[in-house]
């Protein structure tokens, strides 16, 4: 294996931490990791982040002969020279895995469906997390008009939001977690009506809380993504990706993630 023959991309590498390559092509990757640190110490990084999202979710796990066989089953991947498509069906069946290894039987164990990736599922997958900070940046800073329908209207925007992405949608309560809703609005998530609902604590911060819908889905995955101060916890689930986006912790991020996917789900 060479550089020039045979260039090892993003996409290989992600591969390689979700443990999607063959043993031959997994040795290759790893020589050409000692002879890369640069990228031999960001690929320890996403290895990491894969680890400490099975920790976070341990606390539902309880693995059954059932998932194992599911883990036991070969997973198909696309060929493809796209790097984009590589790494989109990667982030899936890397989520399915952790999922399966370590909370197949708890809070999301029935949402884990072993289908095949579409093209358009992944694309979907891919792009929420930035369609989610985007929305935030525009929106959560806006002091006169951040949402569209307030939330002393909460009946008439969940019923109007929801009859525009064809979901039974719920406004989640945060109040718990120290967060009050403020409001939504419609806006567009991958071509189609979408739906943003706004949160705010005491302090004044805000998160948001992106719905898009993805009829051709049939998968469930979660990922965490992070761009400075702004975290994005985001996860696709049958026909509707959702992401949530704030200048928050990551460990209260994934509260509130957790505490929308309860809610939703119910």
């Amino acid at each position: 294996m060479t550089d020039d023959h045979k260039p090892v991309t993003e996409a290989d590498l992600h591969a390689y931490v979700d443990g999607l390559l063959d043993e031959g092509r997994r040795r290759e990757i790893e020589l050409w990791l000692n002879r890369h640190p640069e990228d031999e110490a960001e690929v320890r990084q996403w290895q990491t982040q894969a680890a400490e999202l099975k920790a976070a979710f341990s606390g539902y796990a309880q693995v059954t002969e059932s998932d194992r066989t599911l883990l036991n089953t070969p997973t198909a991947v696309v060929a493809t020279s796209s790097p984009s498509l590589w790494r989109r069906a990667a982030l899936v069946a890397a989520s399915l895995t952790l999922f399966l290894s370590g909370a197949a039987a708890g809070v999301y164990g029935e949402k884990l469906l072993g289908t095949a990736v579409t093209v358009e599922t992944a694309a979907a997958i891919d792009s929420l997390p930035d369609q989610s900070k985007t929305a935030f940046l525009v929106y959560a800073s806006e002091k006169r008009h951040p949402v569209e329908v307030g939330a002393d209207q909460e009946d008439h925007l969940v019923t109007w939001l929801g009859k525009r992405l064809d979901y039974k949608l719920v406004a989640p309560d945060l109040k718990g977690l120290g967060f009050s809703l403020v409001g939504g609005r419609l806006l567009p998530v991958n071509g189609k009506a979408g739906a943003m609902l706004m949160y705010q604590d005491t302090a004044g911060q805000r998160l948001t809380v992106l719905l898009g819908k993805n009829p051709e889905n049939a998968e469930t995955s979660f990922r965490f993504e992070s761009a400075g101060s702004l975290e994005t916890f985001y996860w696709i689930d049958g026909s509707i990706g959702y992401a949530v986006t704030g200048e928050v912790n990551r460990s209260k991020l994934q509260q509130i993630a957790e505490e929308c996917y309860r809610q939703f789900e119910t």
